[in-house]
Formats: C-alpha cells, sequence, structure tokens
C-alpha cells in the first residue's frame, strides 16, 4: 500500500449504472483508491459483481475492498434475472432504469449505517447527490464519457429548462460551445437513443440533476487530449471538473480466456503486418439485419482479412437473430477472415501487430483501447449513449474515418464499408490518419499520466475532507 500515513483514510462508496461500460471503469478509480489505503464499498447488484475481474493479491488480503450486493427490485416489463443493459434490448432498458430508481431505499440505508465520506456514482442517480448531501456525505460524478460529450450535453440549467427541446436540436453544436468543434448527434442517433430513455424522467433530465447537485464532476479522460472541453466544462459548472485519465486497461485485467486467445494468436500469426482489420461493435450496439449484410459485404467487398466478432445480441424479448449474418458468409471468407460468434480477448487482438484497424461503434471504452495501441478507427457510431459524439470526435482529430450513414434513418450501403477501409487502410489520405492514430499512443497508453490524475483526483477528495472537518 502506498498510503501517506498523515492523511486519514476515508470510506468512498461506489455505485455505477448497471452496464458493463460502467462497471469496469468504476472498478478501476476504487482499485486505485484502496491501493491508496481508503476503504471501498463497490456497491451493485449480484450478477454485475461476478462479472468484474478478480480484485489484486494485495487487495484480496486487505480489509480494504469489500462489494456490497443489492438485489435489484422487480419491475413489469422488464425479464426476470436481468440486471444489466447487455442482457436485453434497448428498448426494454427503460425498464432497467426504474429498477435502478428503486435501489434509492436500500442504498440510502446502507449509507445510513455506515461511515462512508464520499460516494462516487453515476449519471442515472439522479436522486443520490442530494441523498448524500442529507447524510453529509460528499459526492462526486464519474462521468465516463469523454469531456467533449459531457460540453455537449450542456449545463444543469440547459439540461432542465433548456431550449433543446426536439431531436433535431441535438444535431447542431450548441452555442456554449466557444471553440471549433463538429461534435453533435445525426438525428438517426438521436431518435434511437431515446428508446431507451425512461418516459418519467429522460436521461438529460438524469444528467442535469446529478451534474447540478453534486460536489465534484470526474471525467474519464485527459487535457493533454482535449484541452479546450475540460476549459468550458470548468467554466459552464463553476465546480470543480477533474480529470481521472484514461484509465487504459492493461492485459493483465484483461487476462482471462486464454484458450480463446490462442485460436486468434494462431491464425494472426500467419497475416502480414497490419493487414488484418478487427472488427467489433461492443456489447450493446445491435444493427438491423439487413445492416448487418450490409456490413457483411462491405468487409468482404474491402478485399482486406478481417476477425469479426459477432455477438447475439437479443433484437426483440427470447428472440436472439441467428440470421443476423448472411447465410453462408462464413464459409464465404473462410479462408481469409474469421467470424467469431462468442466473448473475444479484444486487448490481446488489437495489440497484434497483423492488426492494421479496427471497425468500432465509437464506444468511448474502445476507442481508449485501439488509441493505446496506436490501431486506426473505421467509425461507425452506435447510435446508443455518446457513440455518435465520440465518431464525431475522432474524425475530427483525424485518426479515423467515419463511414458514411444516411442521416435521417441510419442507413449505409456495403460499398460505402469497404470504401471508408480502403481509405483507411491503404489510401494516401489513410496515411495521415494512421501517423495521428500511432501518435495517439503517447496519451491514451501512458499509464504513468493516467496515474498522474488519478493521484490529483485521490488528493483533491482527501484535502477536500480535512477541509470541511476543520471549519
Amino acid at each position: 500500500m502506498t498510503m501517506d500515513n498523515n492523511k486519514e483514510k476515508l470510506h468512498v462508496a461506489i455505485f455505477p449504472w448497471l452496464a458493463y461500460g460502467h462497471l469496469m471503469p468504476f472498478f478501476q478509480v476504487a482499485k486505485f483508491l484502496a491501493q491508496k489505503g481508503h476503504r471501498i464499498s463497490y456497491i451493485s447488484t449480484p450478477k454485475n459483481i461476478r462479472r468484474l475481474p478478480q480484485l489484486p493479491a494485495d487487495l484480496l488480503s486487505s480489509n480494504l475492498f469489500r462489494f456490497v450486493q443489492l438485489a435489484l427490485p422487480h419491475v413489469d416489463g422488464l425479464p426476470l434475472e436481468v440486471e444489466s443493459t447487455a442482457e436485453i434490448p434497448i428498448g426494454k432498458v427503460p425498464y432497467l432504469k426504474k429498477a435502478h430508481d428503486l435501489l434509492q431505499l436500500p442504498l440510502t440505508n446502507f449509507l445510513q449505517n455506515s461511515d462512508v465520506n464520499w460516494i462516487i456514482l453515476d449519471f442515472a442517480s439522479y436522486w443520490l447527490p442530494s441523498v448524500a448531501s442529507q447524510l453529509g456525505i460528499n459526492s462526486v460524478f464519474f462521468s465516463i464519457f469523454c469531456a467533449s460529450s459531457c460540453s455537449f450535453i450542456g449545463p444543469p440549467s440547459e439540461l432542465l429548462n433548456g431550449r433543446r427541446q426536439k431531436p433535431e436540436d441535438f444535431t447542431v453544436v450548441p452555442d456554449w460551445i466557444d471553440y471549433p468543434c463538429n461534435v453533435a448527434f445525426k438525428l438517426h442517433e438521436i431518435i434511437k437513443h431515446q428508446d431507451c430513455m425512461d418516459s418519467s424522467v429522460s436521461d438529460f433530465q438524469r444528467f442535469g440533476i446529478v451534474l447540478r447537485d453534486c460536489r465534484v464532476l470526474a471525467v474519464r479522460s485527459c487535457p493533454e487530449f482535449e484541452p479546450e472541453a475540460f476549459g468550458l466544462l470548468s467554466r459552464l459548472l463553476q465546480k470543480p471538473v477533474l480529470p481521472v485519465g484514461l484509465l487504459p486497461p492493461t492485459m493483465q485485467e484483461t487476462a482471462s480466456g486464454d484458450e480463446k486467445w490462442q485460436v486468434f494468436k494462431d491464425w494472426l500469426d500467419n497475416k502480414k503486418e497490419k493487414s488484418v482489420i478487427y472488427v467489433a461493435l461492443g456489447t450493446e450496439v445491435t444493427l438491423s439485419q439487413k445492416l448487418m449484410h450490409e456490413l457483411a459485404y462491405g468487409l468482404e467487398k474491402s478485399g482486406f482479412s478481417f476477425i469479426w466478432v459477432v455477438k447475439n445480441r437479443p433484437l426483440v424479448e427470447g428472440e436472439m437473430g441467428p440470421n443476423l449474418i448472411p447465410k453462408g458468409f462464413e464459409d464465404l471468407v473462410s479462408g481469409r477472415s474469421l467470424v467469431w460468434r462468442d466473448w473475444a480477448p479484444q486487448l490481446r487482438i488489437l495489440a497484434h501487430p497483423s492488426v492494421g484497424g479496427f471497425l468500432t461503434h465509437s464506444g468511448w471504452s474502445s476507442v481508449i483501447e485501439a488509441l493505446g495501441l496506436g490501431r486506426v478507427l473505421i467509425l461507425l457510431s452506435g447510435a446508443s449513449s455518446d457513440t455518435g459524439l465520440v465518431a464525431r470526435l475522432m474524425h475530427s482529430k483525424r485518426v479515423g474515418l467515419e463511414i458514411e450513414r444516411n442521416e435521417q434513418d441510419g442507413s449505409f450501403t456495403s460499398e460505402s464499408v469497404a470504401e471508408s477501409i480502403r481509405r483507411v487502410m491503404v489510401s494516401p489520405e489513410g496515411d495521415t490518419l494512421r501517423a495521428n492514430a500511432w501518435a495517439m499512443r503517447e496519451v491514451f497508453g501512458n499509464v504513468d499520466l493516467h496515474n498522474k490524475y488519478l493521484n490529483e483526483f485521490t488528493d483533491f477528495i482527501e484535502n477536500e475532507t480535512a477541509s470541511t472537518r476543520s471549519i
């Protein structure tokens, strides 16, 4: 442990939203704080806690890190035993939000009967900052979204009483962004995102209330990558805005599934350097069968070898969509490419020298993994959460290229997929994109830089606790 003995140990509660892309960054921050000697209560539902990697040996042997399991209450409309977004189609996510909100009572009971100093919470828990405040607990809103996405989302006044009322209002860069910027949603993205919003409390209301009532905003990013957005956020919110770094994952954290990795390694070892495209659309993206077929034929037309991880995500309740990819497609590409219908060791695949590019849904975690290894991006926004905003940002930073889509309905053609791949991977235009992505390793893969921000965040909450006690 590296705890400064002169500083008081804190008890920090951690409460992420019920999605794996949220659980893991919160887990990384929790581990860091525990390794600094602070006590951690990581609070979630039993299935979500079981999905997390094993704790490091030093924390397992200490009494600093404990999991607090809260049973997820049942609500009509949510299938039984579902505890995360990955288990349901997007149209069922509003019911998961309603169930999550029913955790307010058991969580409040836990906080009342503990000595928690700080709680690190997520966007969905709009009721939690005021509960914490009444109990004398400081709250940190930890945004797993980048600073540019947070800036686009805007200040609480705009989120709660603002001018953006129609979907079209979210397709333009807001006037409070005072630097050159292209970060805004496409119409099909914002319409699709509404499918996962709880009609009684929208995601924008949740963000607005949490941003208004929290003590501190912590952001999974760093000023080295997006300096203007951090400066703007501090001015918009008039409260501390702290980077916690990009939290790049390590091979150790993703080391399960060695036997699966061997299959990929053997296959990749027989390919030329930077000749393969890795294709993965995340755990929660659902394209229609028609668009999955366009993507399949686009990959085939590109002429490149690829590894395509196809998740059998539920399309509608009870239906897994077995015909997501064209019949006979796997046989068509089997000599040159690999279609994989299971969990894949993404970080290890991206790190292999035969992989040159990453066709991604533009989730922030996936982008961090890819740029940490210098892999150029072929961006197909997932049309959920902030993936569209991330795709615009990466396109403008010239570390990747967006696949052209119809802005109204999100449709695209196999030809636009193939053309984007060729432009990124081999065209003279792609030289700049590939060079820029390779250079990004200096920021995205810089563990010392991100630990510096985690140390500064830790110092902040330690010093704030000491100063409030001395008043």
